[in-house]
């Protein structure tokens, strides 16, 4: 019988950068703080897969070349917009080249049939998650005190396909393929 995977695609952030990430990771009560070590920006959620998808997907993801970029994170705010904050985020300074990224890899999966996702793609990295919504005191705090978080830029190597088993006391992520992108020949 076929294993089901639950899987996205994302980036990794190097260890300087996930210090600073674990530095913000407090003082906001009823918080499921992320504890994922390196913290990840996903690019696509995939959701789940057979081993034969699990392949495919490996293959399509192949494919893609794309140039390496540096990116920075700059900013923290919280999901949804209106109404309690469900998630906690660190933002990404724009950079076209994780667009791009992004949209290959949409490309590659779309081509495979996969269901495309509906939300619109907002660069960030989870550092909360709350059960039944922040408190709009505890947030707003959270945002005046890290309003000018950022960090300096760090080097995208390469992206990687993971896989998430959900757990109690949180999702485990393991990297089931690393695809590395096409270093500067500018």
């Amino acid at each position: 019988m076929s294993a089901m995977h639950r899987l996205f695609v994302a980036l990794d952030t190097p260890p300087a950068v996930n210090d600073r990430l674990v530095g913000l990771c407090q003082g906001v009560s009823g918080a499921k703080w992320a504890d994922s070590a390196p913290f990840h920006l996903t690019l696509r959620f995939i959701g789940d897969a057979d081993d034969g998808l699990l392949r495919d997907i490996q293959f399509a993801l192949a494919e893609i070349a794309a140039p390496t970029f540096d990116l920075a994170l700059k900013g923290v705010g919280y999901f949804p917009p209106r109404g309690p904050a469900r998630i906690l985020w660190a933002g990404v300074e724009a950079e076209p080249l994780l667009l791009r990224l992004r949209d290959q890899v949409t490309a590659a999966l779309d081509a495979l049939g996969l269901e495309p996702e509906h939300r619109k793609f907002a660069a960030h990295i989870t550092l909360a998650r709350f059960k039944r919504g922040a408190s709009a005191a505890r947030t707003a705090d959270f945002l005046a005190s890290h309003a000018l978080f950022h960090t300096e830029p760090f080097a995208v190597t390469e992206f990687h396909l993971y896989s998430s088993h959900l757990r109690p006391e949180g999702a485990l992520h393991r990297i089931e393929a690393s695809y590395p992108l096409i270093g500067g020949e500018d």
